[in-house]
């Protein structure tokens, strides 16, 4: 019963963050970058940088899902921030400019 309950949740979860992607995706990116890195380096980079709890604290929090068509998203717990990694092109979400994005900004940076 427990099992279930966390399952569900942890959907429920997954279709809100799905939910505010999508919202955010039908206005412009926060910033766009390039990379001549492969998508999957590059997004398994960022997840890791976001995960740093020793720069985030608490909200450290960073899951990846590769993306129908190619390229990969990374983002946060109710996907305050994402990233789209396809092609080379990486667009950058946020739902609220604030320390944490320029923060986290700047440690997907070091992944390009």
């Amino acid at each position: 019963m427990r099992i279930c309950m966390v399952a569900l949740a942890g959907l429920l979860l997954a279709g809100c963050a799905g939910s505010t992607m999508n919202q955010a995706r039908t206005q412009s990116p926060y910033k766009t970058l390039a990379s001549n890195k492969a998508d999957l380096v590059v997004a398994q980079c960022v997840q890791f940088a976001w995960q740093d709890e020793a720069v985030f604290g608490v909200d450290a929090s960073g899951y990846l899902e590769p993306v129908d068509g190619g390229g990969f998203t990374v983002y946060t717990r109710s996907a305050e921030s994402f990233i789209d990694v396809q092609g080379g092109v990486l667009k950058y979400y946020v739902v609220q400019d604030s320390w944490v994005a320029t923060r986290r900004l700047a440690a997907l940076a070091t992944c390009l």
